[in-house]
């Protein structure tokens, strides 16, 4: 039996489902909410793509490398995916990565609801020692989103990786240890009930 189990994880804003080739329609739909595949510095799939981006996350997560799921928004409408990756189940470590939203649903507090569903399923079943967050470099969006979270700056991995365009990547690395989960998870609970 592998570490990670496909799991529903469920708050109020948002519903993350185990990945499923039903999916693709709907995953299709979102990621055209912003035509996201033409962001240059992420891994997006194109609409034509997305069927194989589902298979080459579900063989991941047959190999225990993954664990992918979809995010509904809390009105049932698909709005993107997630997953668990660079799994180390000997060291009690996941990264939560390969993330993107429909552009609707982006800004909102579905984002925030799913890293507290993902990070408390992380540290208090899972037992996790850390988990990691990983972005481009210029992808500043994203990194502002992840220090929102209360992550920490672990450093950037140089040259890291060539991206689709041919660029050189600067992968900027994140994280959040066990020791710090429940002051993070006071800070996103304080974020998803304050009134707006």
């Amino acid at each position: 039996m592998t570490w990670l189990q496909p799991v529903v994880l469920e708050g109020r804003h948002a519903r993350l489902e185990p990945l499923s080739p039903a999916h693709h329609d709907g995953l299709v739909a979102a990621v055209k909410d912003g035509e996201l595949w033409n962001l240059w510095y992420t891994f997006i799939p194109a609409p034509e793509k997305m069927a194989a981006e589902i298979e080459r996350r579900l063989g991941l997560q047959k190999a225990g490398a993954m664990l992918p799921f979809t995010v509904r928004q809390s009105d049932g409408t698909i709005a993107g995916m997630t997953t668990y990756m660079n799994v180390d189940a000997a060291n009690r470590r996941v990264e939560i990565g390969s993330t993107w939203y429909r552009g609707a649903a982006q800004r909102t507090p579905l984002n925030t609801q799913c890293k507290l569903l993902l990070l408390r399923h992380a540290f208090e079943t899972l037992d996790c020692i850390a988990v990691e967050f990983r972005t481009h470099f210029f992808n500043h969006a994203s990194r502002r989103g992840i220090e929102r979270l209360g992550a920490k700056l672990d450093g950037v991995l140089r040259s890291h990786q060539i991206a689709p365009n041919g660029t050189l990547r600067d992968t900027v690395v994140y994280s959040i240890t066990a020791a710090e989960w429940p002051t993070v998870k006071a800070h996103l609970t304080f974020q998803l009930e304050k009134p707006r």
